[in-house]
């Protein structure tokens, strides 16, 4: 696959004293080497009181192509320590993309037929949310696809033309902080939502018993409680999944008035619980992990309904790596940036700034991550 040059926003890992202090720095950039739910169903959101098992992947990679993106400094809001670090990143956004496999839509790898299935059970729990963006439409439209342009088909002279309303609604100047783990329905609440809104996230895993951001949170917050937005643009943190919701409708889309029903029903949280249970838990509970210091955050391009991507946002919890999510449900103007990146859409891919490394393939990811962060 040719390498096509693009740029993507990625926001460094910021720091914070142990006396809450906050300091951002910039990393140092130099060429990198080769490089379920235990949660309560209730009126509430997540706390302390979860704690559930975790799995782990095994697998190797290969050397195949780069792409480019850039690299700026984002405000300090994470927990780490002030030390400047020589960890070795992307120079200049040059990423190798490395895979194992060759990326083809909706294959599943080898052995993997058990853990796609059961990520799979939310499709029919949450039917279209987290699937697309507010306001989704596709109709069939004479004529194909020019070169370049991505299409969810297109042949015999017709393709599929899809729509949303997201390019209507403000976009947060600063990335919006939410912290949160994969295996709360509450979080499972917010994540659907901002893929509603077709928003850029970072993600900051809070496990049962991580080190980093759980004790950050009760630090900040008060309690440790879940999920805890933060957004630097306007001042706000809180917590509570529905009026985290209301308030990113108000703030970044249509209005509260027009949340999509299937994130206010009465059921949605019991559907959003049950949808994660055939994972036991997994995304739920920390295992012991090697950051580098002063970590970018790994960008993710996904969507919470897919079954593939949620593999890959269970590992990054259990490792509690932060990430930014760059949401590309149906609708998404993303898929084209994808499309040109790569010069195919397909999710999972993330781009790890921290060792030049960019891959498709849930499968390949979760073993990257595994071997390259793992403790």
């Amino acid at each position: 696959m040719r390498a096509i040059a693009s740029s993507v926003r990625l926001a460094r890992a910021p720091a914070v004293g142990r006396r809450g202090a906050l300091d951002g720095r910039r990393a140092i950039a130099r060429r990198a080497s080769e490089g379920a739910t235990g949660a309560r169903v209730d009126g509430d959101d997540d706390d302390d009181d979860v704690v559930e098992s975790a799995s782990d992947a095994d697998g190797t990679t290969t050397t195949t192509a780069t792409t480019t993106a850039t690299i700026v400094e984002a405000p300090a809001s994470m927990p780490v320590d002030a030390k400047e670090s020589a960890t070795p990143i992307a120079v200049d956004g040059a990423y190798e993309l490395r895979q194992r496999t060759t990326p083809k839509r909706f294959a599943v790898a080898d052995g993997e037929l058990g853990n796609v299935l059961t990520a799979s059970a939310g499709i029919p729990l949450r039917l279209t949310s987290g699937l697309a963006c507010h306001g989704y439409g596709a109709k069939i439209v004479d004529g194909e696809a020019p070169a370049g342009t991505y299409t969810l088909w297109s042949g015999s002279g017709r393709r599929v033309e899809e729509t949303s309303d997201v390019a209507k609604f403000p976009k947060p100047e600063k990335t919006l902080k939410l912290y949160q783990f994969q295996g709360c329905p509450f979080c499972r609440k917010v994540r659907e939502a901002i893929v509603s809104l077709d928003l850029d996230v970072e993600i900051y895993p809070t496990p049962k018993d991580g080190p980093e951001y759980r004790p950050y949170v009760r630090e900040v917050g008060g309690r440790a409680q879940f999920p805890y937005l933060v957004d630097e643009n306007t001042g706000k943190s809180m917590y509570e999944s529905d009026d985290i919701i209301s308030y990113l409708y108000e703030t970044y889309g249509p209005g509260k008035a027009n949340i999509t029903p299937l994130l206010t029903n009465p059921f949605t949280s019991i559907t959003a619980g049950f949808a994660m249970l055939p994972r036991l838990g997994k995304g739920s509970a920390y295992k012991p992990s090697k950051k580098p210091e002063n970590m970018q955050p790994i960008v993710f391009y996904g969507y919470e309904a897919s079954p593939f991507c949620v593999l890959v946002s269970e590992k990054l919890c259990e490792l509690e790596l932060p990430y930014l999510m760059r949401n590309c449900g149906r609708g998404s103007p993303k898929r084209q940036e994808l499309f040109e990146k790569r010069g195919t859409f397909q999710v999972p891919y993330i781009e790890d700034p921290n060792f030049g490394v960019a891959m498709f393939e849930s499968a390949d990811i979760v073993a990257y991550l595994q071997e390259t962060y793992g403790a």
